[in-house]
């Protein structure tokens, strides 16, 4: 490295982000994840006696992804290797086995592969180091924030070990929050800073348990407090409130907190707690979901788990779609939020889907019988000699509206595949049924 080499990299480490600075230099300054990393536990053993297996760190941005990475590289006498998947491709992944090889058979030096943002690379750049990994040239240590079941190939998968990263507690976010303001040589100590607790604790929470969002928002509050008559920059939770602007939402339209938040949408609206279902309505809006994806959400609840026990419920799905459609947002979140209360605090019955799935398992699992004779319509004269339309029963010419006919193919006689509930407006139906068919009443 070249002086003017040297000058640059010390006034990008100067000017670089509090959180880009602060990054933990060892274990014992790293916070969070002591299931994996603290001390005693089988991967730091591991990356101590540097005998590091392939690895896929899985977590929220923030957790601490990239900085176990960086730790694992001073701590081992491995070559660390690092890569991005956003800015490489087959070449360079080409070039960092060929080094490993070359490495291992000269030096007899083991390569770690770090790849960040693994899960941007498709299925063949994945193959490129597959074979790489398995016969232990490079160690493989990759870092996502998607679901590895569903981003990384199933061979890479089985040959590494996934650790789950778990989201940054409020208190893990704090002592990271404290420990840059009391450090003079890399973060804030040299400028004489206090924060109350009621700003730390606004900090914490509006961070979303990203430890890089909480330190970059602390920097942007410190710089925007001007020191009083002693000097002392004192920020304020209103500071803080400028400085992070809003909660940074942990959500990814196309991953993992896309299908969870949907999920616990939709579980709640069932579960019938409309104040957790306007909770994860809220939370998918802010985080900018499409509105069309949760209305056609609303409409297949309201067929599907509130059903006949009120019929309205579908309709107010289906008019708040419209509603969103035609007014847009914000103003569409209203409809959505009156049709997500609505269901959950309706009726639930979820017959009518039960039942569509039961036919269709006969459907698809018997054979497909001509339709009764009764049931076809005699056009012609010698369809009605045939039998079309014989024996066929005209409901309103009998009392009640109502004439008892079997209408299935002749092996499915006797089948019921609706069973109602005695949820709602169910109930009267279900009593209808009974009043009509006597004993062979669905049930």
């Amino acid at each position: 490295m070249t002086l003017f080499e040297r000058r640059a990299e010390q006034e990008l480490g100067f000017q670089a982000p509090l959180a880009a600075r602060m990054r933990p230099r060892s274990f014992d300054e790293f916070v969070g994840q002591d299931e994996f990393v603290g001390p005693g536990r089988a991967l730091r053993r591991s990356i101590e006696a540097d005998r590091v297996p392939s690895i896929i760190l899985w977590g929220p941005p923030g957790t601490g992804k990239t900085t176990l990475a960086t730790l694992i590289a001073r701590t081992t006498k491995s070559h660390f290797s690092s890569v991005s998947a956003v800015a490489s491709g087959v070449a360079d992944l080409r070039k960092v086995t060929a080094e490993a090889r070359d490495r291992l058979g000269m030096h007899g030096q083991r390569t770690i592969l770090f790849i960040d943002e693994i899960h941007r690379f498709n299925k063949a750049q994945q193959d490129v180091i597959l074979p790489h990994v398995e016969d232990g040239t490079v160690v493989l240590i990759g870092a996502t924030t998607e679901n590895p079941s569903f981003e990384v190939v199933s061979p890479l998968l089985s040959r590494s070990r996934v650790f789950a990263l778990k989201p940054l507690s409020e208190g893990d976010i704090e002592l990271i929050a404290r420990r840059s303001i009391s450090d003079p040589e890399r973060g804030l100590g040299k400028l004489d800073v206090e924060v109350c607790d009621e700003a730390m604790s606004l900090l914490a929470a509006l961070s979303g348990s990203d430890a890089r969002a909480a330190l970059n928002g602390l920097e942007l509050a410190v710089s925007a407090t001007e020191p009083d008559s002693r000097g002392v920059r004192r920020v304020t939770p209103a500071t803080v409130e400028d400085a992070m602007q809003r909660k940074a939402v942990l959500y990814d339209k196309a991953g993992d907190q896309h299908y969870d938040t949907i999920s616990a949408f939709i579980k709640s609206v069932r579960g019938s707690d409309p104040n957790a279902a306007v909770y994860w309505l809220a939370r998918m809006i802010e985080a900018g979901e499409d509105p069309m994806f949760i209305a056609r959400r609303l409409i297949v609840l309201a067929a599907e788990d509130i059903g006949l026990a009120d019929p309205l419920a579908l309709s107010i799905a289906v008019a708040a779609q419209q509603a969103v459609h035609f007014v847009g947002m914000p103003e569409g979140r209203i409809p959505l939020a009156e049709a997500a209360v609505y269901l959950a605090a309706a009726s639930k019955s979820n017959s009518a889907y039960l039942a569509i799935d039961e036919a269709l398992k006969d459907v698809r699992g018997t054979v497909n019988e001509p339709v009764p004779l009764h049931l076809c319509n005699a056009v012609t004269g010698l369809m009605r000699e045939m039998g079309y339309g014989k024996g066929y029963r005209y409901g309103h010419d009998y009392e009640g509206h109502f004439a008892p006919m079997e209408n299935l193919p002749k092996s499915l006689r006797g089948r019921r595949y609706y069973r109602p509930s005695d949820q709602g407006r169910e109930r009267e139906a279900a009593e209808r049924l009974r009043r009509w068919w006597g004993g062979d009443a669905p049930q």
